[in-house]
Protein backbone atom coordinates (compact mmCIF):
# COMPACT_ATOMS: atom_id res chain seq x y z
CA UNK A 1 0.00 0.00 0.00
CA UNK A 2 1.19 3.56 -0.56
CA UNK A 3 1.97 5.57 2.44
CA UNK A 4 -0.50 8.37 3.21
CA UNK A 5 0.20 11.48 2.17
CA UNK A 6 -1.51 15.25 2.73
CA UNK A 7 -2.63 17.29 -0.09
CA UNK A 8 -1.35 20.87 0.73
CA UNK A 9 -2.41 23.86 -0.82
CA UNK A 10 0.72 26.89 -1.18
CA UNK A 11 -1.08 30.54 -2.00
CA UNK A 12 0.56 31.61 -5.26
CA UNK A 13 0.91 35.10 -5.45
CA UNK A 14 1.42 38.15 -2.52
CA UNK A 15 1.60 35.39 0.42
CA UNK A 16 3.98 32.81 -2.02
CA UNK A 17 7.14 34.16 -0.46
CA UNK A 18 6.28 34.90 2.90
CA UNK A 19 4.67 31.30 2.91
CA UNK A 20 7.53 29.49 1.91
CA UNK A 21 9.82 31.16 4.23
CA UNK A 22 7.28 30.71 7.02
CA UNK A 23 7.72 26.83 6.47
CA UNK A 24 11.49 27.12 6.44
CA UNK A 25 11.37 28.70 9.94
CA UNK A 26 8.95 25.75 10.89
CA UNK A 27 11.62 23.23 9.04
CA UNK A 28 9.96 22.65 5.66
CA UNK A 29 12.50 23.03 3.00
CA UNK A 30 10.44 23.86 -0.54
CA UNK A 31 11.91 24.02 -3.44
CA UNK A 32 9.88 25.52 -6.51
CA UNK A 33 10.89 25.75 -10.15
CA UNK A 34 10.77 28.90 -12.06
CA UNK A 35 7.56 27.50 -14.34
CA UNK A 36 6.05 24.69 -11.66
CA UNK A 37 3.03 24.62 -10.08
CA UNK A 38 4.06 21.17 -8.00
CA UNK A 39 6.68 22.49 -5.35
CA UNK A 40 8.67 20.04 -3.85
CA UNK A 41 9.03 19.29 0.15
CA UNK A 42 11.62 17.89 1.87
CA UNK A 43 8.76 15.76 3.88
CA UNK A 44 7.14 12.03 1.71
CA UNK A 45 4.33 12.76 3.44
CA UNK A 46 3.12 16.05 1.91
CA UNK A 47 2.02 16.53 -1.59
CA UNK A 48 2.30 20.68 -2.40
CA UNK A 49 0.17 22.13 -5.27
CA UNK A 50 1.02 26.11 -5.89
CA UNK A 51 -3.07 27.42 -6.10
CA UNK A 52 -4.00 31.26 -5.81
CA UNK A 53 -5.17 32.62 -2.38
CA UNK A 54 -8.91 33.35 -4.10
CA UNK A 55 -9.43 29.95 -5.51
CA UNK A 56 -7.90 27.83 -2.34
CA UNK A 57 -11.20 27.20 -0.50
CA UNK A 58 -12.98 26.19 -3.66
CA UNK A 59 -10.48 23.25 -4.39
CA UNK A 60 -10.11 22.50 -0.90
CA UNK A 61 -13.90 21.99 -0.44
CA UNK A 62 -14.25 19.84 -3.08
CA UNK A 63 -11.74 17.28 -1.94
CA UNK A 64 -8.49 17.84 -4.51
CA UNK A 65 -6.91 19.20 -2.10
CA UNK A 66 -6.99 17.77 1.78
CA UNK A 67 -5.79 21.43 3.50
CA UNK A 68 -4.54 24.45 2.42
CA UNK A 69 -3.54 27.88 3.27
CA UNK A 70 -5.41 31.03 2.57
CA UNK A 71 -7.17 33.87 3.79
CA UNK A 72 -9.81 34.00 5.58
CA UNK A 73 -11.32 36.97 3.49
CA UNK A 74 -11.45 34.12 0.75
CA UNK A 75 -13.39 31.82 2.48
CA UNK A 76 -15.63 34.39 2.86
CA UNK A 77 -15.84 35.52 -0.51
CA UNK A 78 -16.47 32.04 -2.03
CA UNK A 79 -18.98 30.73 1.18
CA UNK A 80 -16.46 27.49 1.04
CA UNK A 81 -17.81 25.00 3.31
CA UNK A 82 -14.22 24.26 4.94
CA UNK A 83 -12.83 23.71 8.62
CA UNK A 84 -10.28 26.42 9.37
CA UNK A 85 -8.61 24.83 11.90
CA UNK A 86 -6.28 27.45 12.93
CA UNK A 87 -5.03 31.43 12.20
CA UNK A 88 -1.71 32.09 11.13
CA UNK A 89 -1.11 35.51 11.09
CA UNK A 90 1.26 36.80 8.88
CA UNK A 91 1.26 38.79 5.57
CA UNK A 92 3.31 39.54 3.23
CA UNK A 93 4.60 42.36 4.51
CA UNK A 94 4.52 42.09 8.53
CA UNK A 95 3.36 39.90 11.34
CA UNK A 96 -0.37 41.41 11.16
CA UNK A 97 -3.95 41.20 10.04
CA UNK A 98 -4.97 42.76 7.13
CA UNK A 99 -8.36 45.01 6.20
CA UNK A 100 -10.79 44.66 3.31
CA UNK A 101 -11.95 48.57 3.27
CA UNK A 102 -14.03 51.35 1.70
CA UNK A 103 -12.44 53.88 0.27
CA UNK A 104 -13.11 56.76 -1.68
CA UNK A 105 -10.88 59.87 -3.12
CA UNK A 106 -10.05 62.39 -0.09
CA UNK A 107 -12.53 65.21 -1.68
CA UNK A 108 -15.81 62.57 -2.00
CA UNK A 109 -18.55 63.30 -0.45
CA UNK A 110 -19.17 60.12 0.69
CA UNK A 111 -18.79 59.97 4.54
CA UNK A 112 -20.53 56.15 5.47
CA UNK A 113 -21.47 53.00 3.90
CA UNK A 114 -25.32 54.61 3.26
CA UNK A 115 -24.08 57.32 1.22
CA UNK A 116 -23.22 54.82 -1.39
CA UNK A 117 -27.12 54.42 -2.54
CA UNK A 118 -26.96 54.49 -5.90
CA UNK A 119 -23.14 54.13 -6.80
CA UNK A 120 -20.65 52.29 -8.13
CA UNK A 121 -18.10 50.23 -5.89
CA UNK A 122 -14.98 48.31 -7.97
CA UNK A 123 -13.30 45.11 -6.19
CA UNK A 124 -11.87 41.70 -6.29
CA UNK A 125 -14.12 40.55 -3.46
CA UNK A 126 -17.78 41.44 -5.24
CA UNK A 127 -19.72 38.90 -2.54
CA UNK A 128 -18.39 39.85 0.46
CA UNK A 129 -18.84 43.62 -0.91
CA UNK A 130 -22.46 42.79 -1.50
CA UNK A 131 -23.25 41.26 1.46
CA UNK A 132 -21.66 43.96 3.35
CA UNK A 133 -23.80 46.55 1.64
CA UNK A 134 -26.73 44.42 2.88
CA UNK A 135 -26.70 45.18 6.07
CA UNK A 136 -26.96 48.96 5.51
CA UNK A 137 -29.87 48.36 3.16
CA UNK A 138 -27.75 50.12 0.53
CA UNK A 139 -28.30 49.27 -3.22
CA UNK A 140 -25.41 50.06 -4.99
CA UNK A 141 -23.89 48.75 -8.39
CA UNK A 142 -20.61 46.47 -7.46
CA UNK A 143 -18.23 45.76 -10.11
CA UNK A 144 -15.09 43.14 -10.24
CA UNK A 145 -11.92 44.62 -10.62
CA UNK A 146 -8.79 42.51 -11.19
CA UNK A 147 -5.83 44.54 -10.29
CA UNK A 148 -5.34 48.67 -9.44
CA UNK A 149 -8.50 49.04 -7.75
CA UNK A 150 -7.11 52.28 -6.11
CA UNK A 151 -6.70 54.04 -9.87
CA UNK A 152 -10.04 53.37 -10.50
CA UNK A 153 -12.13 56.19 -8.65
CA UNK A 154 -12.89 58.56 -9.52
CA UNK A 155 -13.16 57.89 -13.50
CA UNK A 156 -14.78 54.62 -13.61
CA UNK A 157 -15.80 53.38 -9.70
CA UNK A 158 -17.31 56.18 -6.83
CA UNK A 159 -15.81 53.66 -4.42
CA UNK A 160 -13.81 50.79 -4.13
CA UNK A 161 -13.59 47.99 -1.64
CA UNK A 162 -9.49 46.93 -1.19
CA UNK A 163 -7.55 45.15 1.38
CA UNK A 164 -4.56 47.13 2.45
CA UNK A 165 -2.13 46.10 5.80
CA UNK A 166 -0.62 49.57 6.35
CA UNK A 167 -2.85 51.88 4.58
CA UNK A 168 0.22 53.43 2.37
CA UNK A 169 -1.02 52.85 -0.79
CA UNK A 170 -4.13 54.14 -0.43
CA UNK A 171 -2.97 57.03 0.52
CA UNK A 172 -0.44 57.55 -2.04
CA UNK A 173 -3.11 57.34 -4.22
CA UNK A 174 -5.37 60.11 -2.31
CA UNK A 175 -7.74 57.69 -1.12
CA UNK A 176 -9.66 58.05 1.86
CA UNK A 177 -10.78 55.24 4.19
CA UNK A 178 -14.57 55.11 5.27
CA UNK A 179 -15.02 51.73 7.02
CA UNK A 180 -13.42 48.33 7.09
CA UNK A 181 -15.95 46.04 5.70
CA UNK A 182 -13.87 42.91 6.87
CA UNK A 183 -10.66 42.28 9.38
CA UNK A 184 -8.79 39.30 7.68
CA UNK A 185 -5.86 36.76 8.68
CA UNK A 186 -3.98 33.46 6.84
CA UNK A 187 -6.05 30.75 7.85
CA UNK A 188 -5.36 26.99 7.39
CA UNK A 189 -8.27 24.98 6.02
CA UNK A 190 -9.31 21.64 5.95
CA UNK A 191 -11.43 19.38 3.63
CA UNK A 192 -14.24 18.08 5.99
CA UNK A 193 -13.31 14.61 5.07
CA UNK A 194 -10.24 14.99 5.39
CA UNK A 195 -10.53 16.39 8.63
CA UNK A 196 -12.14 13.55 9.94
CA UNK A 197 -9.14 11.29 9.12
CA UNK A 198 -7.45 10.40 11.47
CA UNK A 199 -3.90 10.73 10.07
CA UNK A 200 -4.69 13.49 7.96
CA UNK A 201 -5.72 15.57 11.07
CA UNK A 202 -3.22 14.99 13.25
CA UNK A 203 -0.36 15.49 10.16
CA UNK A 204 -2.12 18.79 9.57
CA UNK A 205 -2.10 19.42 13.36
CA UNK A 206 1.52 19.11 13.90
CA UNK A 207 2.16 20.66 10.87
CA UNK A 208 0.43 23.77 12.29
CA UNK A 209 2.02 23.32 15.81
CA UNK A 210 5.19 23.96 13.92
CA UNK A 211 4.18 26.57 12.05
CA UNK A 212 2.59 28.87 14.88
CA UNK A 213 5.53 28.04 16.97
CA UNK A 214 7.69 29.85 13.72
CA UNK A 215 5.34 33.07 14.04
CA UNK A 216 5.19 33.31 17.69
CA UNK A 217 9.20 33.45 17.27
CA UNK A 218 9.36 35.97 14.90
CA UNK A 219 8.74 38.93 17.03
CA UNK A 220 10.92 37.51 19.89
CA UNK A 221 14.21 36.67 21.06
CA UNK A 222 16.02 34.60 23.99
CA UNK A 223 17.68 36.87 26.78
CA UNK A 224 20.97 34.79 29.15
CA UNK A 225 22.67 36.95 31.76
CA UNK A 226 24.36 35.82 35.05
CA UNK A 227 23.94 38.13 38.25
CA UNK A 228 24.72 37.66 41.44
CA UNK A 229 21.66 36.41 43.75
CA UNK A 230 21.90 39.79 46.02
CA UNK A 231 20.93 41.03 42.92
CA UNK A 232 18.63 38.81 41.48
CA UNK A 233 15.37 40.31 42.54
CA UNK A 234 16.33 43.65 41.35
CA UNK A 235 16.78 42.43 37.52
CA UNK A 236 13.84 39.82 37.95
CA UNK A 237 11.89 43.39 38.76
CA UNK A 238 12.52 44.51 35.16
CA UNK A 239 12.64 41.50 33.28
CA UNK A 240 9.33 40.18 31.28
CA UNK A 241 8.93 36.88 30.26
CA UNK A 242 6.07 34.29 29.14
CA UNK A 243 5.94 32.77 32.32
CA UNK A 244 8.77 32.72 34.65
CA UNK A 245 12.14 33.11 33.60
CA UNK A 246 14.57 29.94 34.12
CA UNK A 247 16.87 30.46 36.78
CA UNK A 248 20.06 27.97 37.25
CA UNK A 249 22.48 27.15 39.57
CA UNK A 250 25.90 28.23 38.31
CA UNK A 251 29.58 26.76 39.63
CA UNK A 252 30.08 29.89 41.83
CA UNK A 253 27.36 29.47 44.37
CA UNK A 254 26.59 33.75 44.63
CA UNK A 255 25.82 33.72 40.68
CA UNK A 256 23.04 32.54 38.86
CA UNK A 257 22.09 32.02 34.89
CA UNK A 258 18.75 33.64 34.35
CA UNK A 259 17.48 32.29 30.67
CA UNK A 260 14.30 34.19 28.88
CA UNK A 261 12.32 34.88 25.89
CA UNK A 262 10.91 38.56 25.39
CA UNK A 263 9.63 40.70 22.64
CA UNK A 264 12.19 42.06 20.50
CA UNK A 265 10.65 45.10 20.33
CA UNK A 266 11.73 45.90 23.65
CA UNK A 267 15.16 45.01 24.03
CA UNK A 268 17.02 48.64 23.36
CA UNK A 269 15.04 49.50 26.51
CA UNK A 270 15.68 47.00 28.57
CA UNK A 271 19.29 45.91 28.28
CA UNK A 272 20.32 49.44 29.90
CA UNK A 273 17.76 48.43 32.72
CA UNK A 274 19.34 45.37 33.55
CA UNK A 275 22.85 46.61 33.03
CA UNK A 276 21.83 48.72 35.78
CA UNK A 277 20.51 46.19 38.01
CA UNK A 278 23.58 44.20 37.64
CA UNK A 279 23.24 41.96 35.60
CA UNK A 280 26.29 40.45 33.51
CA UNK A 281 26.91 39.03 29.98
CA UNK A 282 23.80 39.11 28.77
CA UNK A 283 23.47 37.55 25.33
CA UNK A 284 20.69 38.19 23.07
CA UNK A 285 19.77 35.08 20.66
CA UNK A 286 17.47 33.85 17.43
CA UNK A 287 14.57 31.94 18.35
CA UNK A 288 13.13 29.16 15.55
CA UNK A 289 10.21 28.17 17.15
CA UNK A 290 8.36 28.79 20.52
CA UNK A 291 5.90 26.32 21.44
CA UNK A 292 3.47 28.09 23.92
Amino acid sequence: MPSPRLKLGIPKGSLQNATIDLFSRAGWKITLGSRSYVPAIDDPEIECLLVRAQEMARYVQSGALDAGITGHDWVVETSANVEELAELVYAKQRLARVRWVLAVPEDSSICEPRDLEGKVIATEVVHLTERYLQGFGVNARVEFSWGATEVKVPQLADAIVEVTETGSSLRANRLRIVDTVLESATVFIMNRSAAADAWKREKAENLMLMLKGAIDAASKVGLLLNVRRDDLSAVLAVLPALKNPTISHLSDPDWVAVNTIIEEAVVRQLLPKLKAAKAQGIVEYPLNKVIL
